[in-house]
């Protein structure tokens, strides 16, 4: 895996994947069972491909979707409370076309900035295991791949993120500094490829509701990290 030649290629191989047991049978599960809220809809049920232009600078980088968030609607942050806080954002910084995304044929288009994560499924609890990131970051390691030409900033949104993207990096020939550098808010690393090629990281808490309901992460926060993003990509 993977071998895709395009984002659209390697979208499909992501929404096609059986890899894991655990993750298929939870996102099918819940799929089937569904949210009183949803009970009428059909949900997606599968693995979740990136989603945005093929010629991105920005690169955002979750954890995985949420069971009836984007494992529902079948689009990256959509449809529920955190897409909400991050769509918005975009939009304030001129990257999505509106400020809100509540299924995948609402219209909602994104410039110069592509969203994709570690994981595709929906994991129990949020939380995927080592071995299930691992399986999962050829994926991570071929978009990475495909955006090269243009991408110039990642955007990690938590802990896990950044770890994962450090790894599939490192495992591409990117020199990691030792130790690894810790995630934080508004951390920063810069890399540089032996081939030349520079990418900057940038640390953002994740907009998940513990987050943005505790005011542990603000809409001015996300912002902040948004607007250096932009300034770094568009200065190379």
């Amino acid at each position: 895996m993977t071998g895709a030649r395009t984002l659209a290629e390697l979208d499909r191989q992501i929404a096609g994947c059986r890899a894991c047991p655990r993750l298929v049978a939870w996102r099918e599960e819940v799929a089937r069972t569904r949210r009183a809220a949803y009970r009428d809809e059909t949900y997606w049920g599968r693995a979740v491909p990136g989603f945005g232009p093929a010629d991105a600078r920005l690169l955002i980088v979750g954890l995985a979707p949420a069971a009836h968030g984007a494992n529902r609607t079948g689009r990256m942050f959509t449809g529920d409370r955190s897409g909400d806080v991050l769509y918005a954002a975009l939009h304030r910084a001129g990257l999505a076309s509106q400020p809100s995304s509540t299924r995948a044929d609402d219209g909602l288009t994104l410039t110069d900035v592509r969203i994709t994560a570690p994981v595709h499924c929906a994991p129990p609890a949020n939380r995927p295991t080592p071995e299930e990131i691992r399986t999962c970051s050829s994926y991570l390691r071929r978009e990475l791949a495909l955006l090269a030409p243009t991408v110039r900033v990642a955007v990690t949104l938590g802990a896990i993120g950044w770890t994962a993207l450090l790894g599939v990096l490192g495992a591409d020939g990117w020199p990691i500094p030792r130790p690894r550098p810790a995630f934080g808010h508004g951390c920063e690393l810069a890399l540089t490829h032996p081939d030349g090629r520079a990418l900057t990281l940038l640390g953002c808490y994740h907009v998940s509701q513990q987050n943005t309901f505790t005011g542990r992460l603000t809409p001015a926060m996300v912002d902040q990290v948004l607007a250096r993003a932009l300034d770094l990509a568009r200065a190379t």
